[in-house]
């Protein structure tokens, strides 16, 4: 028995997948804990889901990147008199470019974020979550499954997610805790904007919005289900490596990625994302 209120706590809430995440969540009668660095977006979403009658989320405006961002989330919680029931580690951001060209301190700050910071919230609270029959909803992506020329450390970061979200799965299972990675494909959000991916250098078949990839990941969540990949064309892309030679995955990535509209003239482009 706690006497704390539980919560689910959705990291990079203030737009996008997370956003979209936090309105299912709410939706389905789950108070949540909204975090992010833009307080601005995250009180208007705070704002919109009391508007549609469900309780207001808690705001929390901390910046994931920051190495004690998980302890700064713990006080916030505990002062507030909550703790997680679900946590869903969506924050992140990717950088397109060739890994020895792009800056090194930004591809390491991915690696905090997409990784670090992730690993940290996913252990945190594992006892709280087994004491409300919760779990760890997980954002990856499709990238996770592939090799990532032209996107390296970002795609190497997924591929983390996917691997270990899918062993606390089997871990944790005894606890009552489900765990569940939820792979995208793309989205159509900022973030390949934000990342210096052009607006056309994915198939529109891949394509999915926020909404739908976030119903589909609460869904999943809510079954059990260790994996969920949104939609058939990148269910059968993430199922393409188990078919196609190492090196050929390599070569078909590599001429994907310099064939996107938003390479520059010798080669790649080098923008960070902002992070959510």
């Amino acid at each position: 028995m706690s006497i704390f209120k539980p919560v689910t706590l959705i990291t990079g809430a203030s737009s996008g997948i997370g956003a979209a995440l936090a309105r299912v969540f709410a939706e389905h009668g789950h108070e949540v804990a909204l975090v992010a660095r833009r307080e601005a977006e995250l009180a208007r979403l705070a704002d919109d889901i009391a508007a549609a009658g469900r309780p207001r989320p808690h705001v929390i405006p901390i910046d994931l990147a920051r190495s004690d961002s998980p302890a700064r989330i713990g006080h916030e919680l505990l002062v507030r008199g909550l703790e997680p029931a679900v946590v869903v580690n969506n924050a992140g951001f990717g950088l397109f470019g060739l890994a020895a060209e792009l800056d090194r301190a930004d591809q390491v700050a991915m690696i905090d974020l997409n990784v670090r910071t992730l690993t940290e919230l996913s252990l945190r609270w594992i006892d709280s979550l087994a004491r409300h029959r919760g779990g760890i909803l997980n954002v990856a992506s499709v990238a996770g499954f592939l090799p990532g020329p032209g996107m390296a450390v970002y795609y190497a970061t997924k591929a983390y997610v996917v691997s270990f979200s899918e062993a606390l799965h089997v871990e944790l299972r005894s606890k009552g805790v489900r765990v569940t990675v939820l792979c995208p494909g793309p989205v159509a959000t900022g973030f390949q904007a934000r990342a210096g991916i052009g607006a056309k250098h994915f198939p529109r078949i891949l394509q999915r919005s926020a909404e739908r990839v976030a119903r589909d990941g609460f869904a999943g969540f809510m079954q059990g289900r260790r994996l969920v990949v949104p939609g058939f064309a990148n269910s059968f892309v993430s199922f393409i490596p188990r078919l196609v030679p190492r090196g050929t995955m390599l070569k078909l990535v590599r001429r994907s990625q310099r064939r996107s509209p938003a390479a520059k003239p010798e080669g790649w482009p080098r923008r960070p994302s902002e992070r959510t």
